[in-house]
């Protein structure tokens, strides 16, 4: 159980520095109760990128491209994309007003534990934490699979192909490349704020001039291309899942741009890095969210994030396929740095929430290296993305359970603190510099019913007419529960009783 924690100190709205100089986020976190432990040294920028980095358009529409293709085709592709980023930009705003008031690393359940109120707080920053943390190790850990799976392709195609001898790496090998992929994050991780920083700020405009340089090059190099009566009006329903229902299709390829637009939390964890965090923390929730809006039909529009595309458009035209795979080695590093970015937020989660008492061996995870850098809780958050990915050793259904898994508990977590902001924290919620003013329940309100929509429609069968089972059923928000439930154990992790205070709080 976490130790009783002490009353934070009554909210005073502090903005950039005061008169001696102290910075806002550093201030405002003194209030709600906290000592500074982590190095503040990210930009506006450097906390945009991170959550950048994490939606990654270049990372989620090539992972689940497949699906965008199967459930809906281009039309499903190109509009739900739209429709999804529109409904996940209403709950990154309530988000970000609540980050505002709030700027501390545990961001979401600590969030939910301040707006659910004295009696529902410890049961509601438990649930929101649980599912926010095993929601984000399920995304590490099918990011970094995904990347397995990619160097698996590129060396087969670098092989000579399937038809050509070329080298099929066994999902042993595969699960090394992984283990790779996570040590090599959890090594970069354990680096500086400082140089972190640097490396997300690549990784952003990495994302962004890798989707800009593809979605030209690869038309100019195709010898065939889909017209853009295609693109924006065929719609496919022939799914070989037995599934008739256009509406229902439609939904189901909503899960490619859902799954991509998550991960934009990070900004809130890195708030106790970030430079006056109660301004720029919000910043960088809502700028993630936008520019990926933008960026993303620019690449999944005219379906080129399939490996065998990039491939075969440089054969057709060119004899050999060496520029595909150099295309397909651009996605790689995008993903690479969406693997890092995520490693780094899992951890700040991590420390907060064992900074609160509610993981085994909180006192072991919260600690802080000379560089003020979480390095157990980093080290720890790799070790059990990799755990959960050695489930897709029986199958791959594994990693389409993670999925799942990463999109409907972590909008969950979203949801909650959302909810309560508009419900049992309407009449006493003080707001911070960014916030929305009267509309802020309207649009709370909008966010809570898409969060519970997707949860609804994500939790059903996505083939017919075989009776669903775990190979054709994304696993139901109880899943996630039951995951997040036990992860230390046999015995449920402790509650949080109220966030725990690690600062003496002068009268």
């Amino acid at each position: 159980m976490a130790r009783k924690r002490e009353e934070s100190v009554v909210p005073i709205r502090v903005h950039d520095e005061d008169a001696s100089g102290v910075d806002s986020g550093h201030a405002r976190l003194h209030e709600l109760g906290y000592k500074q432990e982590l190095k503040r040294d990210l930009s506006v920028l450097s906390n945009f990128a991170f959550s950048f980095s994490i939606i990654s358009v270049l990372t989620g529409v090539t992972t689940l491209y497949n699906t965008g293709l199967k459930y809906g085709g281009p039309l499903a592709m190109v509009y739900g994309w739209l429709v999804a980023g529109l409904f996940t930009m209403s709950v990154g705003l309530s988000m970000a007003e609540i980050c505002s008031s709030y700027p501390t690393s545990g961001g979401l359940y600590y969030w939910s534990a301040r707006l659910s109120g004295k009696e529902w707080a410890p049961f509601a920053s438990w649930l929101t934490g649980w599912f926010n943390i095993v929601g984000q190790w399920a995304v590490t850990s099918s990011i970094d699979f995904s990347l397995a799976q990619l160097l698996q392709v590129i060396i087969l195609l670098s092989t000579g192909g399937t038809h050509g001898g070329g080298y099929i790496a066994s999902k042993y090998v595969v699960m090394c490349f992984h283990a790779a992929i996570l040590l090599s994050h959890a090594t970069l991780n354990s680096l500086s704020i400082t140089w972190l920083s640097l490396l997300g700020q690549f990784a952003a405009a990495w994302n962004v001039m890798g989707v800009f340089v593809l979605m030209i090059l690869i038309p100019l190099v195709a010898t065939q291309k889909a017209s853009a009566e295609f693109v924006f009006t065929h719609f496919n329903t022939d799914n070989d899942a037995g599934i008739q229902s256009n509406l229902y299709i439609f939904v189901l390829g909503l899960l490619m741009s859902q799954y991509t637009l998550t991960g934009y939390d990070a900004s809130a964890h890195m708030t106790e890095e970030t430079k006056s965090a109660d301004k720029n923390g919000p910043k960088g929730i809502i700028s993630a969210i936008g520019i990926s809006i933008v960026v993303g039909p620019e690449n999944d529009a005219g379906g080129y994030a399939i490996a065998q595309v990039f491939y075969q458009a440089f054969k057709s035209r060119y004899g050999n396929g060496a520029g595909g795979i150099a295309c397909l080695g651009v996605v790689a590093v995008a993903i690479f740095f969406c693997g890092m970015s995520s490693v780094t937020s899992n951890s700040r989660m991590v420390y907060a929430f064992s900074r609160d008492g509610a993981m085994p061996m909180s006192s072991l995870w919260h600690k802080v290296n000379r560089q003020e850098v979480p390095i157990n809780a980093v080290w720890l958050s790799a070790f059990i993305s990799f755990i959960m990915a050695l489930t897709s050793l029986g199958s791959l259904v594994a990693f389409q359970a993670m999925v799942s898994i990463a999109t409907i508990g972590l909008y969950i977590a979203y949801a909650l603190p959302i909810f309560f902001r508009v419900t049992l924290a309407r009449k006493f919620f003080v707001p911070g510099p960014f916030n929305l003013g009267r509309w802020g329940e309207t649009v709370g309100w909008v966010a809570v019913l898409w969060v519970a929509t997707i949860t609804v429609l994500f939790s059903l069968p996505v083939a017919y007419p075989s009776p669903p089972t775990p190979s054709t059923t994304p696993p139901s928000p109880s899943a996630g529960s039951s995951s997040s439930s036990s992860p230390g154990g046999s015995s449920l992790p402790p509650l949080v009783h109220r966030p725990v205070t690690n600062l003496e709080v002068q009268p």
